[in-house]
């Protein structure tokens, strides 16, 4: 066989390649090591000198034109192949779409939002601090020390002797009084999760979310703080709400109270009360370790559980609910998504 029958030996079999693998097998027969061309190359020997430059030219002429219509071969066989899965994967859009459950808005996050958005117009703003906080701000700077009784309160979750998961966010209030160098006015919100070692159930959970407030200026007293509880109460709850406060204790403030909220009346007409927040007046060591005068400056703080306002405000038995996203509860408040 001459190279001019090789070539259209080969010019008549591409014809015939559907894919990648008789493509493969093509080369081999044309330019393997016992292909056409390597076999009639053996016959170079049998030429006489000034023959075989013209042989071997002629040789490397059709090799390369074969390797080369080879390659656009294998590119129009790939693109052949891409081209026959996109046209089997087509997806027809102007089919009806697959229906997606929306949820709404958690109810617990709608709360944190407006009571957020309450104080905000108050001109307080929204501090936050480290989940993970030493027992100094935990405790110390709240007036308490190590060994301190009131510590046993919050069975809190330990890193290390002086590292743990915050029981609280007051330690951001700490943090905040700190920056200030004991110059206010200070008017923040700190709302975030905190941490305390408890028995998961309908009421109690390891993890909850808190909103606490503290006002630190000159001449700061305790009817600031109840106007501001019943702006508080009357905005979320309703105008018809009232307050009742009881005398309390809590470390970081004197005096301390509970905060009650009506509820409704019993059998015989006299008002229900629900317990809703704590609050109080900052405790005069609390501003002192933080920088401030105490004969100048004073200030009231409140605590308050989201979770709580949320079950009481939206009728939600269960904590856990908040948790679970569960797309079935999160549908009853889809009304107050784009709220």
């Amino acid at each position: 066989m001459n190279l001019e029958h090789i070539k259209e030996e080969y010019q008549r079999l591409i014809k015939e390649v559907s894919d990648e693998k008789s493509l493969y097998d093509l080369k081999v027969k044309f330019l393997g090591k016992k292909g056409s061309l390597t076999e009639i190359m053996k016959g170079a020997k049998d030429l006489s000198p000034e023959e075989r430059p013209a042989f071997g030219k002629a040789v490397n002429e059709i090799k390369a034109y074969i390797n080369k219509h080879i390659e656009e071969t294998k590119d129009e066989l790939i693109k052949k192949e891409v081209e026959a899965k996109l046209v089997s994967e087509e997806i027809d859009v102007t089919l009806p779409a697959k229906e997606v459950e929306l949820g709404g808005m958690n109810p617990l996050n709608k709360v944190i939002e407006e009571i957020e958005e309450l104080f905000i117009k108050l001109g307080y703003s929204v501090a936050e601090g480290p989940e993970v906080e030493t027992d100094k701000f935990n405790f110390e700077m709240l007036n308490l020390p190590k060994d301190h009784p009131a510590r046993d309160m919050q069975d809190s979750f330990y890193i290390t002797n002086e590292l743990l998961m915050r029981t609280q966010t007051s330690p951001v209030q700490a943090r905040e009084m700190l920056k200030t160098e004991g110059e206010g006015p200070i008017k923040i919100i700190c709302p975030g999760k905190v941490f305390r070692r408890d028995n998961d159930d309908a009421t109690h959970s390891h993890q909850f979310t808190q909103i606490e407030g503290l006002v630190v200026d000159k001449n700061i007293k305790f009817s600031d703080l109840k106007g501001t509880l019943e702006y508080l109460i009357k905005s979320v709850f309703g105008q018809d709400r009232q307050i009742r406060l009881r005398p309390s204790f809590f470390p970081f403030t004197e005096p301390s109270v509970e905060v009650d909220i009506s509820w409704g009346q019993d059998g015989e007409g006299n008002t229900k009360w629900l317990e809703i927040l704590g609050a109080g007046m900052v405790h005069p060591k609390v501003l002192e370790m933080a920088g401030f005068d105490p004969e100048i400056y004073s200030g009231f703080a409140f605590g308050m559980g989201p979770e709580r306002i949320a079950m009481l405000k939206y009728g939600i038995s269960d904590i856990r609910s908040f948790y679970t996203n569960d797309v079935r509860f999160l549908q009853q408040f889809s009304s107050d998504r784009n709220d």
